[in-house]
């Protein structure tokens, strides 16, 4: 058997290996900045001009819509699988190799992830369809089949994210909580893939709406208390602000780079800044659209919802790894050595004593854990979009669990490569969708501004746009009938 193991190891790595190497450090890195400029001029800085708008389409209620969850709860259940172990040991990582410059290059591409975020989450508003239980479900495979009428993209892009989002990546963050929790506080595999395994089993067999209604409660209370104590270290070294900005940009830049390296010192902080930004941020990979379909937008209107997820790039990114990248710059750990997660503990202990690697281990249970929830809403839609019934559900669930258990005790490189190499084609086939569907993305944004501009809430009727077809379920778009 071990002979058969090795045997498949050996063929698949070169392979993996290869396509990981050309999407990754070339396609999906210049694609996705593309993409995101793109949009960004297109929709004329929608990301931008918009951004006080965006935190007026957060609310916590459906508008009277029982069929779908709440934008809060959609924004929740996304940040819980955007906040992640990236944003944690991904941004020191990205520090340690490319340099304090790789922060800034995190920021400019989620200033224009927050554009992509913004198309591919209206457009899977736009096409989304009810279930067989009255619940709104959707994702980048509804709008591949009904507004491309191209049912082999959404087939393929469906089982590459229940591969990644559904199984594998869980094992990953399953390992990093372990090992974190391990050093921090002594507790055994056993323990640690107990608990795990009950949490998890308690939140994900309830649909949905648990996952939903758990991450509402705990992904604020985790990003706000994960920011309050980052802001209590940049308040309280004021001073050195200023400096660490400097830095910043000069690195980012190659400014403090030898004589002939400028251009190579650019070039490695942007393309750690970028990679780690992407990973992070997930704009343009296929994954939030799936809950943001899930939605009831109020307005009622698919660019609404879309706001709402540029918004959790924004947060995301901007404000959950810049706090990270702050503490470790303020720190003065970088260049001592260690990996991500050792890195942002050392950079705490500076500043909390002791207890910051205890405060690590406890923020990287949360934002790893609350990951693999939000990632199995992810896979949970996918299925029932390929046809999975009662019983292929509770194979997903149990298999979710089952990884789990894995990624505590194994560490195998090859899945985790294979992980990567299957969401790279996912976001692939993603960017692909979503440029052809433009102009889609442009007639909702024009839309959407006319009403605003006429001071009125922006409201969607699909009988005024005809020419999106049969694609779009016209029940749910029709004129809302007004409420007494």
């Amino acid at each position: 058997m071990e002979a058969v193991a090795h045997l498949i190891e050996t063929l698949l790595s070169p392979v993996i290996g290869l396509i990981n190497k050309v999407l990754w450090d070339y396609v999906l890195v210049y694609g996705l900045l593309a993409v995101g400029l793109y949009f960004t001029v297109r929709l004329r800085f929608v990301q931008v001009r918009r951004f006080p708008h965006m935190l007026h389409v957060i609310g916590r209620g459906t508008d009277g819509d029982t069929a779908g969850i709440s934008p809060f709860q959609a924004l929740c259940t996304s940040l819980a699988s955007r906040v992640g172990t990236g944003n944690l040991a991904g941004v020191a990582i990205a520090l340690s190799v490319g340099e304090p410059g790789a922060l800034f290059w995190m920021w400019c591409t989620a200033v224009l992830g927050m554009a992509t975020a913004y198309a591919e989450s209206a457009l899977a508003q736009l096409y989304k369809v009810r279930d067989e239980n009255g619940q709104y479900r959707g994702g980048p495979s509804y709008y591949m089949a009904r507004g491309l009428k191209k049912k082999w993209m959404a087939v393929a892009f469906a089982l590459c994210l229940l591969l990644t989002y559904g199984l594998v990546f869980s094992s990953v963050h399953a390992n990093a909580m372990a090992q974190s929790l391990r050093s921090a506080f002594g507790f055994s595999q056993a323990q640690i893939a107990t608990g795990l395994v009950l949490l998890t089993a308690v939140i994900i067999f309830g649909g949905l709406r648990t996952i939903a209604r758990f991450a509402e409660w705990v992904v604020p209370f985790m990003s706000v208390g994960y920011l309050g104590l980052a802001a209590w270290v940049v308040v309280t070294h004021l001073g050195q602000v200023p400096e660490v900005l400097s830095l910043v940009l000069r690195s980012a830049f190659g400014l403090d780079a030898a004589a002939g390296g400028v251009f190579g010192a650019i070039a490695v902080a942007m393309l750690q800044g970028v990679k780690r930004g992407l990973y992070s941020n997930e704009a343009g990979m296929g994954s939030a659209p799936n809950v943001a379909a899930a939605a009831t937008p109020v307005p009622h209107h698919p660019s609404s919802q879309g706001f709402v997820q540029s918004l959790g790039v924004f947060i995301d990114t901007l404000l959950i790894c810049s706090a990270t990248g702050f503490v470790i710059l303020l720190s003065g750990v970088l260049g001592q050595g260690g990996d991500g997660v050792q890195i942002t503990q050392n950079a705490m202990t500076v500043f909390f004593g002791g207890w910051g690697t205890y405060f690590v281990a406890i923020a990287l249970f949360f934002f790893a854990f609350t990951t693999i929830i939000g990632n199995y809403s992810y896979a949970e839609s996918n299925l029932l979009y390929l046809g999975g019934g009662r019983w292929s559900l509770l194979a997903l669930r149990l298999a979710a669990l089952a990884v789990i258990v894995w990624g505590v005790y194994s560490k195998v490189q090859l899945v985790w490569d294979a992980a990567d190499a299957a969401m790279a084609l996912m976001a692939s086939i993603n960017l692909v969708a979503i440029v052809m569907l433009s102009g889609v993305v442009i007639k909702l944004t024009r839309d959407y501004d006319r009403q605003l501009s006429e001071g009125r809430s922006p409201t969607f009727h699909i009988a005024q746009y005809p020419e999106l077809g049969d694609g779009v379920d016209h029940e749910i778009w029709k004129e809302p009938t007004p409420r007494s």
